[in-house]
């Protein structure tokens, strides 16, 4: 070639960009056969939310139309109905799989929204009805057997994907309750068969089995929250993993001795992903119970709050790390890990990235589970505790990459929104404790970061060359710890008082005026807002992200309404066992000896997120935000805000960003596509620099993940529009686009 004469070299150069051209022109045409799939809940089974298509892509984005939408027909009796749609749906061979917000599982075609069956768990009058969140489904499938496997609180359903009807050769025709794996009286001194158990993140495949976490409560009647995996086509149980080790395992000795049969969750609820070629399962746990209290349960508390490695055979640990020691935080790992290749120390690595409720990144070698980017024990507040607490000293803290969402609450955070705002909020600054994120909480009250995200359920995405994308909240929370013992007024608790303490408070308030910074609603004067006949279907029910409480008894349910309904007088039987005041009125007998369901001293005051006085967050913004993360080095690429007030970018301020619930997909076109924000838009990014190139108003907040997938050559974006959190609108519709 070097000998080649110059006059040539003209027409060397135009067949050269000829052949680029072609070729740059081939990678966007489609024939009308092409479909890809979106064949699993992230995407696929590493969890990276990533698409190989580039159909719609920076240059196009800005044409996205409405393709076609699917009313599920409910959720249209306004906001109190309190039932959201956060499913990502899953598209096998152009039939798109979803949930509805009153837990009927749909299949419709995904170029056009037609639907083509759907399943009603509750057709038979007697089926207790349950709803909760459900985040996705699971698809199996071996040549003509086409299986969706999907549960609805303590069911799992398998469903004959092509026609709709239950699998009755799966389990108990078609049924196998999710409490199979917890063992029962003869382990833990109490009956199991009753206790609320649900799972509101799909599991995963591996070969012919199905392996699945769990969401339980948070209170000191939740269960433990073992890992377990069922056989796709019998239902039968193959292994557990027990998450809080029983004596002799591995791990039983970083508990106080038989903290297992009173201390439940350390649960996997926001879902995991698999390794096929290493034959392994990777899963993020949770708080081991009850939360912010942990006097029974002294210790490091393995396996809560780690990513563990699994033999998806087997069901034996491989390796973990613990993100939190002794959790008093709330601190779960609140999304799946994600399953990615970096360059490290000059050569290609398999790793597993795990992201934190309170905005840290732990990057895992994913054959050994030694972090890939140092990280250091820091040494944290011991002191002062609540009696009977022992605050682990030291936190794990990578040096790399730095935080992704606020740290430690300062005086300069505060808001200067407005004069009236700053001085309502640095009121409770200056009369409340704050500092150390890991404080131990205190009665006197503490101001926190990370008990919602940071990272939330939605996840993250990452595509090929290792950059991670990562939605967040900076939002504010205030914790104030409380005597169980006495009520406000100081007097000894009632029975029904006793049970909403067990049952109720870890998300609910019960004293002091009721505001919009519950993260869930305060109680405090629900006898004014609903009758008993609706609290009765609530209990009954469950709504929104609150579990039905079927699993407790009809006169327990009927002391806690009393109790709400502020006309509970009926007395908590006394003996000499002091937590007798306690358990006597508790919905478990404890005949056998059990300390089960497990009275704290002390609970906490609901999940109050702290606002101003006109329910904007109580720090400066962004109060969310975008953020592109090179997983190679562990710098940031960039980070833009998430969200807008309309009211407050109508004033002149720049975009404040939102909180936000639901997750990002990245493609191969150069897009971040989300919605998950508070003024119910969806957006594409572009994926190199975080400028927003595509936006749409959604019919209702897209509190889910979206989809992309292929169908006859044409590319889709897809999102379930729910609504519903905390005063938005309902909604109960899928929508799809694509390029017109």
């Amino acid at each position: 070639m070097k000998y080649l004469s110059l006059k040539y070299m003209p027409v060397l150069l135009i067949f050269l960009v000829l052949c680029g051209s072609v070729r740059k022109e081939k990678e966007f045409v489609y024939n009308e056969s092409d479909n890809q799939d979106w064949p699993t809940y992230g995407g696929n089974k590493a969890g990276n939310r990533y698409s190989t298509l580039r159909q719609i892509n920076t240059a196009n984005v800005k044409n996205l139309q409405l393709a076609w939408s699917y009313d599920t027909d409910e959720n249209k009796g306004g906001q109190e109905r309190g039932m959201d749609i956060q499913c990502q749906p899953i598209v096998i061979d152009g039939i798109l799989y979803g949930t509805t917000p009153k837990m009927k599982l749909f299949a419709i075609d995904a170029a056009t929204g037609k639907e083509i069956w759907k399943f009603n768990p509750f057709s038979d009058p007697k089926t207790k009805q349950r709803f909760h969140p459900l985040r996705g489904v699971v698809y199996w499938g071996k040549g003509a057997d086409k299986r969706i496997l999907y549960s609805v609180g303590p069911t799992l359903y398998a469903i004959n994907a092509t026609t709709g009807e239950q699998i009755l050769s799966f389990g108990n025709k078609g049924e196998v309750d999710l409490r199979i794996g917890l063992g029962g009286k003869e382990i833990f001194g109490h009956e199991t068969a009753n206790l609320s158990i649900r799972s509101t993140t799909p599991g995963v495949i591996y070969d012919d089995l199905l392996i699945m976490g769990s969401s339980v409560s948070e209170g000191g009647d939740a269960p433990p929250g073992y890992i377990q995996a069922i056989n796709v086509l019998t239902g039968k149980l193959a292994w557990v993993f027990h998450t809080i080790p029983l004596p002799g395992e591995y791990g039983y000795q970083t508990w106080m001795k038989d903290s297992y049969k009173k201390i439940g969750g350390a649960n996997c609820w926001a879902g995991m992903v698999v390794d096929e070629k290493r034959g392994m399962v990777y899963a993020g746990t949770g708080s081991p119970s009850v939360d912010f209290y942990g006097g029974a349960r002294n210790g490091k508390n393995l396996f809560a709050n780690c990513v563990i490695a699994i033999n998806a055979k087997t069901g034996k640990r491989v390796w973990h790390y613990q993100t939190i020691h002794h959790d008093l935080w709330d601190r779960d790992a609140p999304c799946p890990p994600n399953l990615i290749t970096v360059k490290h120390n000059g050569k290609m690595t398999d790793a597993v990235a795990q992201a934190t409720k309170d905005g840290l990144i732990f990057v895992f070698d994913r054959d050994t589970g030694k972090p890939l980017f140092p990280v250091k024990e820091i040494p944290v507040p011991v002191s002062p505790a609540l009696p009977g607490e022992k605050p682990w000293p030291t936190q794990p803290v990578p040096v790399k990459p730095a935080p992704f969402a606020n740290q430690e609450l300062t005086e300069a955070d505060i808001t200067d929104l407005t004069p009236e705002a700053h001085a309502y909020v640095l009121d409770r600054f200056v009369n409340s404790k704050k500092g150390s994120k890991y404080l131990p909480p205190s009665l006197e009250g503490t101001l926190y970061y990370g008990f919602g995200g940071g990272a939330e359920w939605g996840g993250n995405a990452a595509d090929p060359s290792g950059i991670l994308y990562q939605n967040s909240n900076n939002m504010l929370w205030w914790l104030k710890m409380r005597d169980t013992k006495i009520q406000n007024n100081g007097v000894a608790l009632t029975r029904g008082a006793t049970l909403f303490n067990t049952n109720c408070t870890a998300c609910h308030a019960n004293s002091g005026k009721s505001s919009t910074a519950q993260a869930y609603p305060n109680l405090t004067d629900v006898d004014k807002r609903l009758s008993r006949e609706q609290i009765t279907t609530i209990l009954e029910t469950g709504r929104g992200r609150m579990p039905s409480f079927q699993h407790i008894s009809k006169d327990d349910r009927n002391a806690i309404i009393n109790f709400l309904l502020k006309i509970d007088s009926q007395p908590v039987a006394k003996s000499g066992n002091p937590n007798d005041i306690h358990n006597s009125a508790l919905q478990v007998s404890n005949t056998s000896g059990s300390d089960f369901p497990y009275m704290p001293p002390y609970l906490n005051n609901g999940n109050v997120q702290f606002r101003d006085q006109d329910n904007y967050p109580a720090i400066k913004p962004p109060w969310g935000t975008m953020n592109a993360i090179d997983l190679n080095t562990g710098e940031y690429l960039w980070t833009v805000p998430l969200g807008e007030y309309p009211e407050l970018k109508a004033k002149g301020i720049p975009a404040t960003g939102t909180e936000n619930h639901g997750g990002p997909v990245v493609t191969a076109g150069g897009l971040v596509f989300i919605a998950a924000t508070y003024d119910e838009k969806i957006r594409a990014f572009d994926s190199k620099t975080g400028k927003v190139v595509w936006e749409y108003d959604l019919p209702a907040g897209g509190f889910a993940t979206p989809i992309t997938y292929m169908v006859k050559g044409k590319q889709y974006i897809a999102i379930a529009a729910g609504g519903t959190r905390y005063g938005l609108k309902s909604g109960g519709t899928y929508v799809a686009f694509a390029l017109p």
